[in-house]
């Protein structure tokens, strides 16, 4: 099954996607962009959907097919996609796999190349692996939520951005990719344990340096790229909009309170005791005008200001329009494959489908012996 079937540079590699929901189905779709061929195991409850599937973008560009893996009949076709496979990803609690007869040594046992990722909060081992949890769980043990917010307010909860996806699916891609890598040397695979906890402590790795070198308190909002110093902030605009100021360098400073109309001695910001009246002046003249006033003013610059746009408004910021940052799939608007290739760019194939659309054509085309059977059982589902 390892022949290229659509164009990107991962054309051929072949991933079986156990269902699940966040971390595990966006790695899956990052990897279907790049132009793998994955095919995602859908549960006949619908319990690993969040909401209706053709809405959830991180379902796309792959093909879905509706197995019972709790009877032996649906773990033994997975086993023979298995065996024509290069990658499974699943994102169970540890041993769940095992129990149903789909965990690593069952799955090498057919195909001693495959690479086995694993996507969980906790990790595969540890006092609170087998618990329950969330993004924001993972986040406040490993310092990353503690640093995150204003000094006289609690932590700020950046959505499920940090852990789930940042610290989560982007580990979890690049685990599999080294791995992949390393199996084609080797002809042997290996488990890829993905935890949250880990890639959200390692995404700490420059603030742990800063703290070293006495660069970094270890706390919230007093630092230089947490909203300590005024000119690393966001400011309310005229409208009720705000605009990102972050012009940390001398040059790029000077452009920002020409820009601002400040002069010299308003702006000086040589004295830290000085920071609290400076804040307040640039809050003062950002709400003279407008987000799109101070847009216009600062547009093309070097000062290093944007404004502050919505989920819905950004598909139509003019730079990101340019870029085509944004397509339309279905007739919805959604962020467009990244990162960007040269000679094999990546494509979204199909938007997500309803559970089990291809559940025949995926079973026959891959071999499995007795699709009708399994199908006229129930074991699998046919959209």
């Amino acid at each position: 099954m390892n022949q290229a079937t659509n164009g990107g540079p991962l054309a051929g590699l072949t991933v079986i996607e156990l269902a699940g929901i966040g971390p595990g189905p966006f790695a899956a779709m990052l990897l279907a962009d790049m132009g793998a061929d994955v095919i995602r195991i859908e549960r006949p409850d619908g319990t690993a959907s969040t909401m209706a599937p053709t809405l959830d973008v991180t379902r796309r560009g792959r093909q879905s097919v509706t197995i019972n893996l709790r009877d032996p009949r649906g773990v033994a076709a997975v086993l023979d996609l298995v065996a024509k496979a290069d990658v499974l990803i699943e994102g169970n609690r540890p041993g769940v796999t095992e129990r149903i007869g789909l965990g690593p040594e069952d799955c090498w046992a057919r195909n001693p190349r495959l690479v086995y990722g694993r996507m969980t909060g906790w990790g595969q081992d540890g006092p609170l692996a087998h618990s329950a949890g969330h993004d924001i769980g993972y986040l406040a043990i490993t310092g990353a939520l503690h640093a995150i917010g204003r000094p006289d307010e609690g932590p700020t909860i950046p959505v499920n951005l940090l852990g789930d996806f940042a610290g989560g699916s982007l580990y979890l891609v690049i685990g599999i990719l080294a791995a992949t890598i390393e199996a084609q040397r080797s002809g042997r695979g290996q488990v890829v344990d993905a935890a949250i906890v880990d890639g959200a402590a390692s995404l700490t790795s420059m603030l742990h340096g800063l703290l070293a070198a006495e660069q970094w308190r270890d706390e919230r909002g007093v630092n230089f790229l947490d909203g300590g110093v005024p000119w690393y902030d966001v400011y309310e605009t005229a409208d009720g909009e705000y605009m990102a100021a972050g012009p940390l360098e001398p040059k790029f400073y000077a452009s920002f309170v020409e820009l601002l109309g400040l002069t010299s001695e308003e702006s000086d910001r040589s004295d830290p005791a000085t920071w609290p009246q400076l804040a307040e002046t640039f809050r003062a003249t950002f709400a003279t005008r407008t987000q799109a006033e101070w847009t216009d003013v600062f547009d093309g610059t070097d000062a290093c200001v944007s404004p502050v746009v919505s989920l819905t408004a950004a598909a139509q910021h003019p730079h990101l329009t340019h870029r085509q940052t944004f397509v339309e799939i279905d007739g919805r608007t959604q962020p467009a494959p990244a990162p960007r290739f040269s000679r094999t760019p990546s494509t979204v194939r199909r938007g997500p489908v309803e559970p089990g659309t291809d559940t025949r054509a995926v079973l026959t085309s891959w071999g499995v012996t007795n699709v009708e059977e399994l199908l006229a059982s129930g074991v699998a589902t046919q959209a």
